[in-house]
């Protein structure tokens, strides 16, 4: 089995890297990275991708068993530029959904954020959910969405409002509702994992009860 990872070196993927690269259910692990990557196993398969050609794109993903999508950016790094962001966090894991099916991979994993919503009056939330749309309407027959909440974990880059955000939940966590509840990227990557082991057709959301329900069954 060939598994690809797009979004590697951040915090979700990083995890998930680590999870795939130990799991003797696949042979193969493929990430597709846009600047080299020093790092080094017998298993990991690396591919310098330009997202923005879709033809080398497209290559990039050909006989895979199942795709794991974990890219996102953030405001800082597009210096509040929307269409950047969009570019990004939208056309990325759009077009990588539409190669799947027509490479004939149907199984997707996304990580997507807890209130996605097409319609929502905020940017983040309904590009998340415009995303999340789009990847439905691809056709694939088992998709599964993460919707995880602030994340937890040892970012490589400093995030004031989500150090604020994470130190008000651990305060209030007993107020919280469950969805709504901090969660560590490591759990959020080995719930992909676990999702894509189901191989259950469909369209599958997972907010933070859900992750935890698949860690454990």
């Amino acid at each position: 089995m060939t598994a690809t990872l797009i979004g590697a070196t951040g915090l979700i993927g990083n995890y998930l890297l680590e999870e795939l690269l130990k799991d003797d259910f696949y042979h193969t692990v493929r990430i597709l990275i846009r600047r080299p990557l020093e790092f080094t196993h017998p298993k990991l398969e690396k591919k310098l991708v330009d997202f923005n050609d879709m033809e080398s794109f497209r290559l990039a993903l050909e006989d895979s068993d199942v795709v794991f999508c974990a890219i996102g950016t953030t405001q800082k790094k597009v210096k509040g530029d929307k269409e950047a962001y969009r570019k990004v966090d939208f056309n990325i894991p759009v077009n990588a959904a539409r190669f799947c099916k027509m490479n004939g991979c149907e199984t997707f994993i996304l990580v997507s954020s807890v209130g996605a919503d097409s319609k929502s009056n905020n940017f983040y939330l309904q590009l998340k959910g415009e995303v999340e749309d789009a990847v439905k309407a691809a056709g694939l027959q088992s998709v599964h969405i993460i919707r995880p909440s602030v994340l937890l974990g040892d970012r490589k880059e400093f995030r004031l409002g989500e150090k604020i955000s994470k130190s008000v939940m651990s305060a209030f966590s007993f107020l919280i509702p469950a969805k709504y509840k901090p969660i560590h990227g490591k759990k959020v990557a080995m719930a992909m994992l676990a999702a894509a082991k189901k191989q259950n057709e469909g369209f599958h959301i997972y907010h933070y009860p859900e992750i935890k329900a698949i860690l454990i069954s």
